[in-house]
């Protein structure tokens, strides 16, 4: 997720200063990935730097105001215009985790596939409720929460999908090795006598 943009996009516009920035970064993506106020000012110091936001003052309360630059509105127009590229794909703790526990002998796989499943399906039912409610009073401003919930909503299906097929996947690798153990002895695929 890019901060940088993100910030350029909001600083189109109107100037605001950098919690005014958290909140409205926050209020569109329904707070659903919040902003360290210090990552913002970091952000607002290199935008700063490479000249796409400048000082525009104060609100009269010491808060000092940015705005965007030409530069900057050039940058957030490349920006929206251009896909979101899927190149390295994004570190998975849960796909880590399980291929690491499928390898790590005495590891009760299933017992940890069915516990992120309730994780996930509780997630889930959560984040389609508060996808109705938001709709249910949906005003122009809200699109941008429903939209952000409709992703979340299609990444957690995705994930419960997924971890039935891992799921289906260890009771296949159970049956495969109980009918390949047939005719062995310890399970080691010596075959017996």
């Amino acid at each position: 997720m890019s901060i940088r943009y993100s910030i350029l996009a909001l600083l189109q516009e109107q100037p605001r200063y950098g919690y005014q920035l958290r909140a409205a970064f926050e209020e569109r993506t329904g707070a659903v990935w919040p902003l360290n106020i210090g990552q913002v000012y970091t952000t607002l110091n290199r935008l700063e730097r490479d000249a796409l936001v400048r000082r525009n003052g104060d609100d009269g309360h010491g808060h000092v105001l940015y705005s965007i630059t030409d530069a900057g509105t050039a940058e957030v127009r490349r920006w929206f215009a251009t896909s979101v590229e899927r190149g390295v794909p994004p570190r998975n703790e849960l796909a880590i985790k399980l291929a690491l526990a499928v390898t790590t002998a005495g590891t009760d796989v299933t017992a940890l596939i069915q516990a992120q499943r309730e994780i996930s399906l509780q997630e889930l039912q959560e984040l389609t409720q508060t996808r109705k409610d938001v709709a249910a009073n949906q005003r122009v401003t809200d699109t941008a929460k429903v939209l952000v919930l409709d992703s979340l909503i299609f990444h957690a299906e995705a994930e419960a999908r997924w971890l039935d097929l891992c799921e289906a996947r260890m009771v296949q690798q159970a049956n495969g090795a109980s009918n390949g153990m047939a005719g062995t002895s310890r399970g080691n695929g010596t075959p017996t006598s």
